[in-house]
């Protein structure tokens, strides 16, 4: 397996989502950071498209999921300008990688993520990032719906379990959906 020309999704890897104490907080996301590091280096060095997909919110809410409103005006997480909102240190958009910004799981849905891909000739999504029944599940279905070679790579990726992470790569492996280790994902890159 060879990625023709690929770029790096990290999906939601913000304060609020990663950090121990945070609204949002996912189990496997602290976990997964030191793969996503790896791969996001490997993309730095070889000058690969890199995407960070970011979930934001406006302070009033009324951007959020009608599921999740009550969740928000309980404790807002993911308020535009907020540290919560932020990228985690480690793994901070450098200059020249895009930074997009949504408000429903899919990175697609109301991003320009598609025509971004298209005009970089982009054929293969490698993603990465938090969380796998939601956000990076939705993103997936999105991507192959758009022709776009998907790969997800397990260990770069997360849920609140590992029962919930591995049934859905299950799932989406048997959509077609590559699923590799980043160790694997550097090889493939060589």
């Amino acid at each position: 397996m060879s990625l023709n020309r690929p770029a790096l999704l990290i999906i939601d890897m913000q304060n609020d989502v990663v950090l121990d104490d945070a609204p949002l907080n996912v189990a496997q996301a602290r976990t997964i950071v030191p793969k996503i590091l790896l791969i996001l280096k490997e993309f730095r060095a070889r000058k690969l498209p890199i995407f960070h997909m970011l979930r934001v919110h406006r302070a009033d809410g009324s951007d959020v999921e009608i599921f999740r409103q009550e969740r928000f005006r309980k404790q807002p997480f993911v308020v535009k300008g907020t540290r919560g909102a932020a990228v985690i240190d480690e793994l901070l958009p450098l200059n020249g990688e895009y930074v997009i910004p949504r408000v429903r799981m899919s990175a697609f849905m109301g991003t320009d993520l598609d025509l971004r891909l298209r005009s970089m000739g982009v054929t293969d999504l490698v993603l990465t990032g938090v969380q796998t029944p939601n956000c990076i599940r939705t993103t997936v279905y999105d991507g192959t719906a758009y022709n776009y070679r998907t790969v997800l790579v397990e260990d770069g990726t997360g849920a609140q379990n590992d029962e919930i992470h591995y049934s859905n790569l299950r799932d989406m492996a048997n959509l077609g959906v590559l699923i590799i280790k980043a160790q694997d994902l550097i090889a493939t890159l060589g």
